[in-house]
């Protein structure tokens, strides 16, 4: 059970993109990527990353594979998985005021 919990084993997905939108094929592909983040869980960080917790590293791969598997043909997109350890080191600022890392969502665990 503790290993299960473990602030290491729990993971984050980030997906970073940098698409491009200036025409209309181009603004329905950047649509279409980032309706497909939403529908696979990942919940908007900043304009253009988004994340997705994940219980585990295993569970952490399914997700990454799939944001691969609808990858657009043309922009930057990056992914980056860390701990949730890492996460929680997140430091954050509102203009110069620290602001509080709050979590998108509490994953919900039942046994």
């Amino acid at each position: 059970m503790e290993e299960r919990l473990s602030e290491y084993r729990i993971m984050w997905v980030l997906v970073l993109f940098d698409l491009p939108t200036e025409t209309k094929k181009e603004k329905k592909a950047y649509t279409d990527f980032r309706k497909r983040l939403v529908n696979d869980g990942f919940t908007m960080f900043q304009f253009s990353i988004y994340l997705r917790h994940c219980p585990s590293r295993e569970n952490a791969e399914v997700h990454i594979k799939r944001v691969k598997s609808f990858l657009p043909e043309a922009g930057q997109v990056g992914v980056l998985c860390i701990t949730d350890k890492q996460f929680g080191q997140m430091e954050l600022f509102q203009g110069k005021k620290e602001k509080e890392v709050s979590t998108p969502y509490q994953q919900l665990e039942l046994f």
